[in-house]
């Protein structure tokens, strides 16, 4: 692949991933302001604002870092669900998985294989089969929490 071709994979997914979902979700949880971020909706497993963007920045480092390049990314998966604190802190979680993932994608092979290993309940699809299928996972799951977060923030505002 050149040089140009890979620049342009790279700025296309850093459209879908960041500008497409990663911006709008923190300006959803900006909206929500400080207080409103962390409220549970009263549904049965729901999730504050707060977590569902921490839990999306842990995903996707998850898998561009870890199942992509083999770097570890240190996640505690459960702990993303417990997670609460000020939009800023939100923020700056983000800023800095945006600062690795502008990094990371000079690195991904688009077509070449995992370096690192994915859950085996993804090693049979074409999700644990290269870089574009875990791409394509990640942004069919900013997708999904993107659409949660914006159900969260209507059921927190009332």
């Amino acid at each position: 692949m050149t040089a140009d071709r890979h620049a342009s994979l790279a700025a296309e997914w850093w459209w879908f991933i960041v500008d497409r979902h990663l911006d709008r979700m923190v300006a959803i949880a900006t909206d929500l302001g400080d207080h409103r971020v962390n409220i549970l909706p009263s549904l049965p497993g729901a999730n504050s604002a707060y977590q569902i963007v921490f839990h999306c920045c842990g995903m996707l480092e998850w898998w561009t870092r870890e199942a992509v390049l083999g770097i570890d990314a240190g996640r505690d998966r459960d702990a993303e669900f417990e997670a609460a604190g000020s939009v800023a802190e939100l923020t700056a979680r983000v800023d800095g998985v945006r600062q690795r993932l502008r990094q990371d994608l000079q690195l991904i092979d688009i077509d070449g294989p995992l370096r690192g290993d994915p859950s085996d309940h993804y090693k049979d699809t074409p999700i644990g089969s290269s870089a574009r299928g875990v791409l394509l996972h990640v942004l069919e799951e900013l997708a999904q929490h993107h659409g949660h977060l914006e159900l969260t923030r209507d059921l927190v505002r009332g």
